[in-house]
């Protein structure tokens, strides 16, 4: 396959296409968070069952993202983006005809583990293509805005769906989604698997464990207010049992030599790839962002529209000025990266995204504050989501892009799942302030933990030049 050491006109083409792909799941996700309320309306859903809808795709996206980074090592990543982004295709068509709640939360879900086989494909498709240096920061910086912006641009494009009907919000993605697909054929490069397609490679044991744990800790945290103190007891024990035998397995498939047994499945997450302290952190640094934003959104989207009685239309496009990430993200974040390295850029971004949560804290309904906060948070995602994203991906070799790629997807999404169980667990116990505060706790965790890289990724940003 071909190294590209700079963006000429294919290169940009390809990058469009997967950037395509990550922003549909962008704006997919965030879509949801504003017609929320048309669906409870319609369907009947309690608080809790909403949040399932949300959950349950992020559910199958974060616990098959893994498997997905596996697979596009192993089976190739072209092979993988294709198939699966058709997967997308069929099951968020489906979620658009459900007529209860749980066949909405069932398309979901399958919808989610389509996206995590695409996620981790497409951004190791960036990695492996583009050649180290400013060609691939820059294809990254631009693939990590369209993410972003599809975060943030989803809340005004649900919005104006929603008006129209909630169905559309599963229906639209779907036109978009076969354009992509059509780029992608014509575009994506073909490799090759680097490891033979042979029976039992795939570390399923490992997928299930983690997936029931993940679910698990989601349950717990979200019915704790509702169920009594033994039954949160008892799915908390169950998600970490489940958690503890996903790392016994991931170390006894680690433990065993390659070739000795072809039955043996390679590990899902090769544990030794989280001793490298700048991923361990980029990875904590991507769930306290997504978190706080995924409860930042719930909290404000119920408060604007059940509370202040704003419209879908309304609510979405005041929540669109936090959509100018996707402009800035590839023009503002580029110049500071080279300049300042990514671990300082990434620190300023998370700085501005607490900020940006303080300012909605008093939920007072106040036009102008609301503004400056969705400012902030625009400039906080430009200048934080990419960066964590190279520094995730910059320390793992090539064969291994798809599983560093398949780490920080992950950690993007579960840091959302976390996120908006909390916030939903917290307002139904105290109110919607408890909400948005939990989105400003989960920004300063993700400073805290951050901040090191400060220092040292702009050691070797510096050493690199």
């Amino acid at each position: 396959m071909t190294v590209l050491d700079r963006l000429s006109t294919r290169a940009w083409a390809l990058l469009l296409v997967l950037s395509g792909a990550i922003f549909l799941e962008g704006v997919d996700i965030s879509m949801m968070g504003v017609a929320l309320p048309a669906m409870r309306a319609d369907l009947g859903l309690t608080t809790g069952e909403l949040q399932w809808v949300v959950s349950a795709y992020v559910l199958g996206y974060g616990g098959f993202v893994l498997l997905g980074g596996r697979a596009a090592d192993l089976l190739g990543r072209r092979r993988v983006f294709l198939g699966m982004l058709a997967g997308f295709v069929v099951f968020s068509g489906l979620g658009g005809l459900a007529t209860e709640g749980w066949m909405i939360v069932a398309a979901r879900f399958v919808t989610g583990v389509a996206a995590a086989f695409t996620a981790p494909a497409g951004l190791s498709i960036i990695t492996t293509t583009y050649a180290r240096g400013p060609a691939r920061d820059r294809a990254v910086l631009v693939y990590a805005g369209a993410a972003a912006g599809g975060f943030s641009l989803g809340m005004v494009v649900g919005g104006l769906l929603t008006a129209l009907h909630w169905r559309w919000v599963f229906f639209a993605p779907v036109v978009l989604a076969v354009v992509i697909l059509a780029g992608a054929v014509a575009l994506v490069p073909t490799d090759h698997a680097t490891v033979g397609r042979r029976k039992g490679r795939f570390d399923l044991a490992g997928t299930l464990l983690l997936t029931v744990g993940m679910s698990l800790l989601i349950l717990t945290v979200v019915h704790a207010p509702e169920v009594p103190a033994a039954v949160s007891a008892a799915t908390g024990v169950g998600a970490v049992l489940a958690v503890s035998g996903f790392v016994a397995v991931e170390r006894y498939r680690g433990s065993t030599p390659q070739g000795v047994s072809p039955r043996v499945p390679q590990p899902l997450l090769r544990l030794g790839i989280l001793r490298v302290p700048s991923l361990r952190r980029a990875a904590l640094g991507a769930m306290a962002l997504v978190g706080s934003f995924m409860a930042f959104q719930f909290t404000a989207v119920l408060f604007l529209q059940e509370q202040q009685g704003w419209s879908a239309i309304e609510t979405g496009l005041l929540l669109a000025i936090g959509g100018l990430d996707a402009i800035l993200a590839p023009t503002l974040a580029p110049p500071l990266v080279r300049r300042f390295g990514n671990g300082r850029v990434l620190v300023v971004g998370l700085v501005v995204a607490v900020l940006g949560y303080v300012a909605f804290v008093p939920l007072n309904g106040e036009v102008g504050l609301m503004v400056v906060g969705l400012l902030a948070l625009s400039v906080a995602f430009a200048l934080a989501y990419g960066p964590l994203t190279l520094v995730g991906t910059d320390g793992a070799e090539e064969s291994e892009q798809g599983l560093a790629s398949g780490l920080m997807t992950m950690s993007f999404q579960f840091g959302g799942a976390i996120g908006l169980a909390i916030a939903t667990a917290a307002v139904l116990v105290s109110q919607l302030r408890a909400g948005m505060a939990v989105a400003v706790v989960l920004a300063v965790v993700g400073l805290a933990v951050t901040l090191p890289l400060a220092w040292t990724t702009r050691a070797r940003t510096a050493a690199a030049r």
